[in-house]
Formats: C-alpha cells, structure tokens, sequence
C-alpha cells in the first residue's frame, strides 16, 4: 500500500496508550498535578506538566466560530463535534467543499444487457476509473470519488422512492393536500430530478400539485442543482442554507428526505469514569504546531446532556457499559487496579448529537413532516472505538483508513453507522415532546391563530393542522400516551392505526422489494444489482 506522507497526518499522535488516562486528567481548568501510581503512563493529556498545561489558555470555539477561517487555526479547543464538523464543512479548507466528488454516470446502466453482478461490476469499475480520471487527476492526496445508489441505478432507485411517496400521499392526504416535498443534501439533482420525472409521467394529475423543495449548504451544488431542474421542473425550489439554520415554519403535511446524508453528521465522543461511570466529553485541542490533544472533561454540554438523557428514557443502554465488568462495582475495582488499566473506559464512545439536533429541527420547524430516511447501518474498516466512523483518504488512487479521526482538516471523508433501531426510538420520543416554538392560543382550533409570518410565502396553513377529528396531530400524537389501541381501528393522520408506531425500519433489500421495479434492474442470469447491493444500508419511514 503506498504510504501518504506525514504531512497530511498529525505531526504526532498525541493521545495516550489505553493505560494512560485517568480521572484525574478530566478537567479542561484549575490544574492540579496527578498523583503517581504504579499503573500510570505519563500522558499528554495530564495536566499539572509545565509542557503540557498550554491548552489551559486556549480559546475555546464551535465551528460557526471558525466558519471564516481560510486555514485550520492553532491553539484552539472545542468540542468533538465541532472539529468534526470543521474538517469536513468548512468552507475554505473542510473537505466536502474541496475533496468530494459525485460518481454519476452519463448514462444509466442497460441491467439487461449484463450477464451477472462480476460482469457490472466491472463494467461500473472501469466508469467509475474514467469518471475518477476527469475529476481527480493531480488532485493529489484526499481528492475522492463516491457513488451512492440514487447515482448507481438511476433511474430506478429516484422512481422507488417516488412510488413510496406518491402511495402515502394517495392514500392518506389526497385530495386535501398538496404533495410538498422537502430534500435535505441533494446532491447532483439526481434523485430529485428521477422522483419529478416519474411524477410527471406516471402521475400527472398528482405532478400538478406538488412541490419540490430542496435544502442544500454547498453552494456549488445547489447551482448545479438549479441547472438541472429549474426549466425541466418549474415546482422545484432550492434553498441554500444548511437545515440547522431552517427558520420558516412549515404547517402543511410535507414529506422529508434525508438520503445518504446523515452519515456524516459530526458526533460527540464520550468515555465513563470507571469509578463512578459518569460520562465525560471530549475536547479536541490544536497546539501552536498544528498538533492534536484529546482532553476530557465532566459532561456539561447541553446537547450531550439531552441525549444521554433521552437515550435514558427509551431504554437504550450505552455500549460501552455494556460488558459483564462494567456492570458490578466489585468487578469493576479488581479491572482498575490491574496494572496499567485505564481509569475511563478504553474506547471513545461516539454519540449521534448532530442527529438529535437535526430531528428537533423536524420537530419544531415541520410538525407535520413524514420522514424518509436513508443511510448506511454497519461499516467496515471503522477506527477503534463504538459506533465508531470510518476515516479515509485518497493517494493515488488508493483509499487509506486511519484509525483516528484528528487528522488534517479537509483531507480526510469521516462518515458514521447509524443505529437505525436506536435512531426510531429516538425519533419517536423526540417528535412526542412539546415545540418549544408553539404558542399560546386563545383558540387552538382556529386556523387564523397562526403567525402567518412564520409561514412559508404562499403556503396556507393544513387542515389537518387543526382539524378537530382524530387526524389532528398533537403534541401527544408521537407518544403512547396519544394513542389508542390498534385493534380500535382509527388510523391517524399518518395512515397507521393509532397504537402503532409511528415509524419502521427497513433493510435495503426490504424497501426496494415493496416499492422498486424489479424487472429494470433485473440482469440476464435473473440476479438483481438492486437487491444485491448496499446490504449494510437501511431505511427509516
């Protein structure tokens, strides 16, 4: 494998062996010397070391601080997530904007003309090289080409997608309501693009009323997407703005996409004291050499703290407490009293905080949205650590995983698995709490209640917003509470019976069995490359 030179690594590797830190180390302020013991390394994270106390004085940042920053700046610290986020968004220097590229062939792939999966594979390595040579050519290290299935079996996959759309819209919203639709991270336009295009010609009377809204941050993206889709498509809107920064509130039903996206939603990293398992959060610090520090520190970070606790209420028990020693105080002090053991928790624990904040978005900008989710649910090569991201880089057309991810800003793709059963519990509890934005009316049921500023140009409040019947969704309408048992036989707004819940998760192979064309992607030996590939994907509805 060729080596990538250093200079696109850490200088050096500045975290400790697993036997290194200890609960000492914690806290990123009033320094105090750690007390010798038989087990313990000295660790650059220690604090009370005159060489290693600087990122005392540090300034701590997020990553909206740095936003405006034209290369990575030093003798900085933040949050995990913040430097995760730096490193792949950053507009100057964060990956995305300077390394990614699409993999989308002009022309759809004839499956009927393949003779078996070997045989597209290689037809789709030798598009892939052609397309990795006009695009990546003397890019030098990080410069990636990546394909996603809207792109690999389009049409196909965009017509699925629609034909689930279009199936709940018919079935539960017709004729009441407009088709509205909102993408998050379109892409190329692609999956856009197929979904109109089959509205259009297979549902044309359903084409004449929806609408198309994408929610887009890369700038150059959402030029290509204007492109297009614009002339083709004139019921397309696109925004380009991040979603975390959605004002406008939505009140009419609407279907959300988030397709291939949340993989690289930054997380946090959390590790537990093993003497009292309480959790504490990572700190990310960059020296005046450019050089990486992990620092812990007791949880105080208000979303890190929502999530811990919402994981709490549905149950869900973090991995990494999850062995037989974590579970007994007695096993627990023979472990931290083996020589050289850790005194926190010897791998990072990655939490999906940027996911909890994208679903409170959901919740309180689009009450009545329907989400369709997408993304991958296992990973190889993944670094150590749980739910841990695979980090990676390009050199001469060679992908390179590291096990860390603090390496160079903008060189390196760092993507996540998604706990998909954790992630709808999640989603459950989240969209049953109270909108911190809804306001007090004198008259709930009265539609002309509604701050009309807070609504879209043009958009009029739904019905079913303030219906009265049992399609009014409430603020309970997600929880148990709001529900009454299936065998009643009342389906809710969403088209389930009431009881039920409100969102399912589906393999890959599951979904497009219900929903794609077969016949389209069916090769000449009766193997299908739909149904074959991406089996560590699944889908959220």
């Amino acid at each position: 494998m060729t080596r990538i030179p250093n200079i696109f690594l850490p200088k050096s590797r500045r975290w400790p062996p697993l036997g290194s830190t200890t609960s000492r180390l914690m806290s990123t302020s009033n320094p105090v010397k750690p007390k010798d013991k038989f087990n313990y390394n000295r660790s650059p994270l220690a604090v009370g070391n005159s060489d290693e106390v600087q990122h005392q004085n540090f300034r701590r940042v997020t990553a909206e601080d740095l936003a405006s920053y034209r290369s990575p700046p030093k003798r900085i610290k933040m949050l995990t997530r913040d430097f995760i986020h730096d490193s792949l968004y950053n507009p100057h220097y964060g990956y995305f904007p300077k390394q990614a590229v699409i993999f989308s062939p002009e022309e759809a792939f004839d499956f009927e003309r393949i003779e078996n999966i070997p045989h597209f594979q290689e037809i789709m390595a030798a598009r892939y090289a052609d397309h990795g040579m006009l695009n990546a050519a003397g890019q030098g290290p990080g410069r990636q080409i990546w394909h996603t299935p809207t792109e690999l079996f389009k049409p196909h996959y965009g017509r699925a997608i629609a034909e689930c759309l279009v199936q709940e819209y018919m079935l539960h919203y017709f004729p009441y309501e407009d088709l509205v639709i909102y993408e998050m991270g379109a892409g190329n336009g692609t999956m856009a693009q197929n979904i109109l295009d089959y509205i259009r010609d297979e549902y044309p009377d359903t084409y004449e009323r929806t609408r198309y809204s994408i929610i887009e941050i890369s700038k150059s993206l959402a030029e290509l997407q204007t492109q297009k889709l614009s002339k083709a498509h004139p019921c397309v809107e696109i925004v380009n703005q991040s979603v975390f920064d959605w004002k406008t509130l939505v009140p009419t039903p609407c279907f959300f996409l988030a397709l291939e996206v949340i993989d690289n939603f930054p997380h946090d990293v959390i590790r537990y004291d093993l003497q009292t398992l309480q959790p504490l959060q990572s700190m990310v610090a960059i020296d005046s050499d450019g050089d990486f520090s992990e620092l812990y520190e007791p949880v105080h970070d208000p979303l890190i703290l929502r999530y811990l606790s919402y994981r709490s209420r549905i149950q869900h028990q973090s991995p990494a407490l999850s062995s037989i020693h974590m579970k007994y105080p007695s096993l627990r002090s023979v472990y931290r009293n083996l020589p050289f053991s850790p005194n926190l928790t010897p791998k990072p624990e990655f939490i999906p905080t940027r996911l909890l904040s994208f679903l409170e978005v959901l919740r309180e900008r689009f009450p009545l949205h329907r989400l369709l989710l997408s993304d991958f649910s296992s990973l190889p090569d993944t670094m150590p650590g749980y739910n841990a991201p695979v980090v990676q880089t390009r050199y001469r057309d060679t992908m390179i995983p590291v096990e860390t991810y603090m390496v160079q800003p903008g060189y390196f793709d760092i993507f996540f698995p998604t706990s998909f059963e954790e992630l709808r519990d999640m989603y459950e509890l989240v969209m049953s709490l109270p909108r911190k934005s809804a306001r007090t009316m004198e008259n709930p049921e009265d539609p002309q209640s509604l701050n009309e500023a807070d609504s879209p140009m043009g958009v009029r409040p739904s019905p079913l917003s303030y219906a009265s019947s049992s399609l009014r969704l409430g603020s309970n309408f997600f929880s148990a509470q709001g529900r009454r048992a299936p065998e009643d036989g009342a389906n809710s707004s969403s088209g389930l019976a009431v009881g039920q819940r409100m969102s399912s998760v589906y393999t890959h192979k599951e979904f497009m069995s219900k929903y794609a064309n077969l016949e389209a992607t069916r090769l000449r030996n009766g193997e299908n490359a739909m149904l074959d590939f991406y089996q560590n994907v699944k889908f959220l509805f």
